[in-house]
């Protein structure tokens, strides 16, 4: 069964365009390596909840949007590899710089899943 990594992030509206040219390159290297599917997705219907929430997960700020993206893996030992290989590639070491970020990476939130249902 597929492996997936997931990620919510606040971009800043104003810094979009940025970040999706970041992602594209990011992408771009992940597929390269290996990797079966890289999303990028913008909220459209997302509230604030009362108890918990996308905004609140990521601490959303004003002039912010959260971004939900997923990438999709052969299995958990591909993803592995594969985020090793792209770790170390030089296309993405300027952007791996907290520094030249278009969002606050501290507000990320990441993580892997084993796909339980694929239909």
């Amino acid at each position: 069964m597929a492996y997936v990594d997931g990620f919510l992030v606040p971009v800043p509206k104003d810094k979009m365009e940025a970040y999706l040219d970041m992602s594209r390159k990011c992408g771009k290297v992940w597929r390269e390596h290996g990797a079966l599917q890289y999303r990028e997705t913008v909220a459209d219907d997302v509230k604030v909840g009362v108890h918990t929430s996308f905004p609140q997960a990521v601490k959303l700020e004003e002039g912010e949007v959260v971004v939900f993206s997923w990438i999709v893996y052969e299995s958990r030992a591909e993803r592995d590899r594969i985020n090793e290989a792209v770790m170390a590639d030089p296309r993405l070491k300027e952007m791996m710089d907290p520094a030249s970020m278009p969002f606050d990476g501290k507000r990320l939130i990441f993580g892997g899943f084993e796909m339980l249902i694929d239909m």
